[in-house]
């Protein structure tokens, strides 16, 4: 063979070679594992065509569900693009289209659009929230459900020091082992809003810092005796199950954290505004705990089908009058 017919052919392999890579590499798009890039780009504009999304952890898609699951019973065409990730991924998809509704958490989404808020009640959050929110985001009523930090301590020192609130802890503050991510220790509304607001004051040697965001390794050291008390969320399914006691904070230390649903403004109508309400009526913390346990406690429940059983046992799976 000449080299003129050997150099035609290491061209023709190259250009293959070449031509299946694009196409692997197309192929590998077509299958990315992005949740918004997963077809479709919104609703159209037409308000009947609802694009319901999630952040990427368990609670948000089992919620997220349950809206899609109530708003088809309603008569809406449902997209579902769960595990989306956080705020920086989904509210610039709410803004473009891509999506129509999320649930997210009063106080945190009020942080996200005006980090300089200092609001932390409800009702300021409540009345903080619509003008940070204009003109391309909107919100419905908030539901009863919180998930936010507490302080947590097993019913045995709650009787024993009869605890019903932060403020009852605080005479004890020189017992107190507390358990918490170790940044609680500087945050505002961590160790310095507990000594500020309550006069908790933990000295450093009986902060114990653990990094699981008060998941099992927290409530193990609470449990065990290892702390007296700890940074737990309030919807984490270990605190019934392991018979704890959340101390009230009447002086809101940490801030509202009421679920809400977090919409494009130009996709809210009078009727998705009516279901969304519907839903979040329902929603109460207990409520919102008992999702939880379906999902993450022994059962381990598929979220999709965890909200299907809560949406039939609240009476949602059919047309809201």
């Amino acid at each position: 063979m000449n080299s003129s017919r050997i150099r035609l052919r290491r061209r023709l392999v190259r250009g293959a070679v070449a031509i299946v890579a694009v196409s692997l590499t197309a192929l590998t798009a077509c299958g990315s594992n992005d949740p918004l890039d997963s077809g479709g780009s919104g609703n159209g504009g037409d308000p009947n065509t609802i694009v319901v999304g999630s952040a990427n952890f368990p609670e948000s898609t089992t919620v997220g569900y349950v809206y899609a699951e109530v708003l088809r019973a309603n008569g809406f065409d449902v997209d579902t693009k769960m595990n989306i990730g956080s705020r920086e991924a989904y509210v610039p998809a709410l803004r473009d289209g891509s999506l129509t509704v999320i649930p997210d958490y009063t106080g945190n989404l009020l942080q996200y659009l005006d980090p300089s808020s200092t609001a932390t009640s409800a009702a300021e959050i409540d009345a903080a929230l619509p003008p940070v929110l204009a003109p391309d985001l909107a919100i419905t009523t908030p539901a009863p459900a919180e998930d936010k930090d507490a302080v947590v301590v097993t019913r045995e020192t709650a009787e024993k020091w009869k605890l019903t609130s932060i403020a009852d802890l605080a005479p004890h503050s020189a017992d107190v082992k507390f358990a918490a991510p170790a940044e609680f220790q500087e945050r505002p509304v961590g160790l310095p809003g507990l000594r500020k607001n309550y006069g908790l004051d933990i000295a450093p040697g009986n902060f114990v810092p653990i990094g699981d965001g008060g998941g099992p390794a927290t409530v193990k050291a609470l449990t065990s005796g290892q702390v007296t008390a700890a940074n737990i969320f309030t919807t984490s399914p270990a605190i019934a199950a392991n018979n704890l006691v959340v101390l009230t904070d009447p002086a809101d230390n940490f801030a509202a954290q009421n679920v809400v649903p977090l919409l494009r403004s130009s996709a809210k109508t009078a009727q998705l505004t009516r279901i969304l309400d519907a839903i979040s009526a329902k929603l109460t913390t207990g409520e919102l705990l008992a999702l939880n346990d379906a999902v993450s406690g022994d059962s381990k429940t598929e979220p999709q089908e965890a909200a299907q059983q809560w949406v039939s046992r609240q009476g949602l799976d059919t047309p809201i009058p």
